[in-house]
């Protein structure tokens, strides 16, 4: 099965403004496909409550990269797992229970009593939660300390889309990742973005009963009767696209009941047949398959 997905990146603003903007166009699409935050929900953190933690215990910077990839299964993984796997890291009993503590906090109020009011992650969390009351979209957003992402270039604010009712993984998920552009040797540049997959979604619009039923519609289904016509159907079809037309064209040798019936799969309003008789006339044949009229018409006066 093909999968399909919507990302969106900002580059070259430093400061959260960029991040509050990235959760309102999530949320907006929400919205759209008929979601509230009864349903959905947006975990928000930033990889540096995790740094601030750690140089709190004295944990070398190098272990902050395996040390996320653990937290990043807290949910998946029994909680004397996480505990195991930190120790086979080094990191000392007192401080994996700090860690794991840290991770546990649910709001920046207590996150600010923890790590200090000038404390960036902290200015930065309370700045965007301020931006969100402001887009009117704060009631979707959940502070979560233990959402860090799994992979290695977040360096900021992070974030994952989920369903309340807790079934599904995550819908969505992103943050900052300012210093991802010099390690493919460009120069670094502020940058944050998400990914937004159509797997958990899809999942989540049929559990409530919102996945629209998407009829494929054409203006024209072009099809030649005859394959020595192939090269003159491909033309009229490309000549009716670049008119602004949504044209299907038949690729193999088909039928001409198959065509009817093709046409009312896709809804087309028309079938456009190139025929031998008609094309020496200079015409195709048209049908119109709302008033079922047929007709032969001029090649100039078909767009």
């Amino acid at each position: 099965m093909p999968h399909y997905q919507w990302d969106m990146d900002i580059v070259g603003v430093p400061g959260v403004e960029a991040e509050a903007e990235l959760l309102a166009a999530i949320v907006t699409f929400f919205q759209r496909l008929g979601l509230g935050p009864a349903d959905v929900g947006l975990k928000v953190s930033s990889r540096k409550v995790l740094q601030a933690v750690l140089a709190r215990y004295g944990i070398p910077e190098a272990s902050f990269g395996p040390v996320c990839v653990i937290v990043d299964k807290m949910e998946k993984i029994p909680r004397e797992k996480v505990v195991d796997e930190l120790a086979k890291l080094g990191v000392a009993a007192d401080a994996i229970e700090g860690i794991l503590q840290a991770l546990a906090i649910k709001t920046v109020e207590e996150l600010e009593s923890l790590l200090g009011a000038d404390n960036h992650a902290v200015a930065d969390l309370r700045q965007l939660f301020s931006l969100a009351a402001a887009y009117g979209y704060a009631d979707w957003l959940v502070f979560d300390a233990s959402v860090v992402r799994g992979l290695a270039y977040y360096t900021g604010v992070v974030f994952e889309g989920f369903d309340r009712a807790g079934t599904l993984r995550a819908i969505c998920g992103g943050g900052r990742y300012d210093r991802l552009l010099g390690t493919f040797g460009g120069e670094d540049q502020p940058c944050t973005g998400f990914g937004f997959g159509d797997a958990v979604i899809v999942e989540l619009l049929k559990d409530k009963k919102l996945l629209p039923q998407l009829r494929h519609q054409v203006d024209d289904l072009v099809m030649p009767q005859d394959e020595s016509l192939r090269t003159e159907a491909t033309a009229i079809a490309q000549r009716l696209r670049a008119a602004g037309r949504r044209v299907d064209l038949v690729l193999e040798p088909k039928r001409l009941k198959w065509a009817f019936k093709q046409a009312e799969r896709c809804n087309a309003a028309r079938l456009v047949l190139v025929a031998p008789d008609e094309w020496a006339k200079g015409s195709v044949r048209v049908k119109d398959l709302a008033s079922r009229e047929e007709s032969d018409v001029l090649l100039d006066q078909l767009v």
